[in-house]
């Protein structure tokens, strides 16, 4: 942490000195089954009603039941919260809460050189020791020396807190991780009373529960306050951010929300079709939740099924949707292909995870550029919207469906892991600020032509039951204008090419790419999907450092914006981070002619900041390399 001159304690504080920071990382780790990812979400809460920027990166563990204590089990939620505009969840860790020797040893890594370790001694007993393979307590035998430790039995501490509230040992225990963060809120000064509203509409039927988390939350707030083991106190500015409504939202909630906005804008039905999978069910959840304002969701028995009902719903008028990670596009990819060919307006989301096959179903990664691309047989194109952060979500959802139905073509929001657990604040839109949809009603009745196009080469959406506009659908190649079934080898050519200019024609649609930086020069970063928040505060770090840098950031992938061809030729040198290994490269190579260098990382895990601006300062040093 940097250390500015102490300021005076605020009132309450017993005399302890409070360092003010510009910004702050925290996480917290322990068994999947602690609460560390609520203890997060109640902290990252309370952060968001302060008034700080933030970003959250929540870690599960792949396992649904690892055993306890297990290097397998972990679960850690990492928040940075700061006085000033941030992209990124950070790069290091300031504070690190722990709950057993397993959290701390796969944790401990990313915690900076005097950092705080905030470890619970009743999770390093020796079985514990044992299970996350620990010859040693690693909180007796110096190897952290190059930290802040505090020990303290919090375990312990939560049972005496609530012995009087009647519940068992173990139910005691599930209180710990309100101990912890009432402990951080403290040493943070961020207010319990949005945790404890929280706590009393969540426990309002159970009132020993609701007693418990409040007395162990109060309980960690208090012994900061009261004991001497810890000195000091940390305090973030809140942050300038533009006036208006805000509120924390998440990427998946984003999505849904932006899906439910689109809907009601136009004045038509929500329909969402999901299988479940990882990470992209919260959509669903998301969603099912307002069926009372309108909002249909079907679970499919399979992807298959979930793709061809929104086929049917885009048919019959209904803004239509369907949400999946990797292996369920797999499934999804030939209904894809009929909905192109019946050229139906619907919008399809691929939550990105670690693969292939089951890989790693709760980490992120971008691999599936290629498969969205052109993953489909035949000449199947659609366009391709990937948000850049969180809150940008409920955007990408909202622009996805202005496009279908201008267009008349599915469409494919590629989105990932990072983007749909972390969360950040959302300036909350008025309804009068969103982009009205301009929907025919009426087409003429006589000598109706259901492949007829208009300026943007959209056929008609012509509902069923619409009088005289009756028309054949399928899977067999179309006639054009009349859409008979043609197996004419030169109608089949047009048609090809009349779908793929109709997805060109969406560039129009979509802005030009901002550069950031000089518009030309020596080096040129482009970014994609979630690489958006390091790759952009790289260059920022750049620039501070006079390095002759620029960045562009592509939320279009197909088609790519109009100018991206002319921005291209002013740099000597393009590095595009992805995490995956260069499927974007590829893309810029065979579109652009450009020798763009690779920077990737499939580890599951987001770029850090320093990671990029290291590889920045490499490619500024090296010459063009040949083809």
């Amino acid at each position: 942490m940097s250390e500015p001159p102490p300021i005076p304690p605020p009132a309450g504080s017993r005399g302890k000195v409070v360092q003010v920071l510009e910004q702050a990382t925290i996480r917290f780790a322990g068994d999947s089954g602690d609460g560390m990812q609520l203890a997060g979400a109640r902290f990252s809460t309370s952060t968001a009603v302060f008034g700080n920027d933030l970003a959250t990166l929540p870690d599960y563990p792949a396992e649904i039941r690892a055993p306890a204590s297990s290097l397998a089990g972990i679960s850690g939620f990492q928040i940075c919260f700061s006085s000033n505009e941030i992209y990124t969840p950070g790069d290091v860790i300031q504070t690190l809460v722990v709950m057993n020797a397993a959290a701390l040893k796969v944790n401990i890594g990313d915690l900076e050189e005097g950092g705080i370790v905030i470890a619970n001694t009743d999770g390093f007993a020796k079985h514990n020791l044992r299970l996350a393979g620990c010859a040693t307590n690693p909180l007796e035998d110096g190897s952290l020396s190059k930290y802040r430790v505090f020990a303290i039995p919090i375990a312990t501490l939560t049972e005496q807190a609530i012995d009087t509230t009647g519940l068992t040992r173990k139910e005691a225990e599930r209180c710990k991780n309100f101990f912890a963060l009432g402990l951080v809120c403290w040493l943070y000064q961020r207010a319990l009373e949005p945790t404890l509203q929280w706590l009393r509409q969540k426990f309002a039927d159970s009132p020993a529960l609701l007693r418990a988390n409040e007395s162990a939350l109060r309980a960690g707030h208090n012994f900061g306050e009261t004991t001497d083991l810890l000195p000091e106190q940390y305090h973030v500015e809140p942050a300038q951010l533009q006036p208006g409504l805000y509120r924390k939202i998440r990427g998946n909630e984003a999505i849904a929300l932006g899906l439910m906005a689109a809907a009601h804008r136009a004045g038509r039905q929500l329909f969402y079709a999901s299988y479940p999978i990882t990470p992209a069910t919260d959509i669903f959840h998301e969603l099912a939740r307002h069926e009372a304002m309108g909002v249909k969701v079907f679970q499919a028995e399979d992807e298959i099924a979930a793709m061809c009902s929104v086929i049917g719903a885009a048919y019959g008028g209904a803004f239509a949707a369907t949400g999946t990670s990797g292996p369920g596009l797999d499934l999804k990819t030939e209904a894809i292909g009929l909905a192109v060919m019946l050229e139906l307006p619907c919008v399809i989301i691929n939550v990105q995870r670690g693969g292939p096959s089951t890989g790693l179903p709760t980490k992120t990664e971008q691999s599936d550029l290629l498969q969205v691309y052109a993953g489909r047989h035949g000449e199947c194109p659609v366009p391709i919207i990937a948000p850049q952060l969180p809150s940008d979500c409920f955007a990408a959802a909202y622009e996805a469906f202005q496009v279908a139905v201008r267009y008349m073509t599915p469409v494919i929001i590629l989105s990932d892991a990072y983007l749909g657990n972390g969360a950040e604040p959302w300036h909350v839109p008025t309804v009068a600020e969103l982009p009205p949809f301009h929907l025919p009603t009426e087409y003429p009745k006589e000598g109706f032509k259901p492949y007829a196009r208009d300026e943007n080469l959209a056929r008609p959406w012509a509902v069923p039951g619409m009088p005289g506009l009756a028309h054949r659908v399928g899977g067999l190649e179309k006639e054009d204008v009349t859409g008979d079934i043609s197996y004419d080898p030169h109608n089949h050519q047009r048609m090809v090419l009349l779908r793929a200019a109709k997805v060109a024609k969406v560039a129009e649609s979509i802005p030009d790419v901002e550069v950031l930086g000089p518009s030309a020069g020596e080096l040129l970063v482009i970014s994609w999907g979630s690489t958006y928040g390091a790759a952009r505060t790289a260059v920022e770090r750049a620039h501070r450092s006079s390095l002759p840098v620029s960045h562009v950031h592509l939320r279009w992938l197909n088609p790519m914006p109009r100018n991206l061809g002319e921005v291209l030729k002013g740099f000597r040198k393009v590095l595009v981070p992805e995490l995956n290994l260069g499927q974007l490269a590829r893309l810029l190579r065979a579109e652009y002619l450009v020798n763009a260098r690779r920077l990737n990382r499939v580890t599951g895990r987001p770029f850090t900041v320093t990671g990029i601006f290291e590889a920045v300062e490499q490619a500024l040093k090296e010459e063009v390399a040949p083809w």
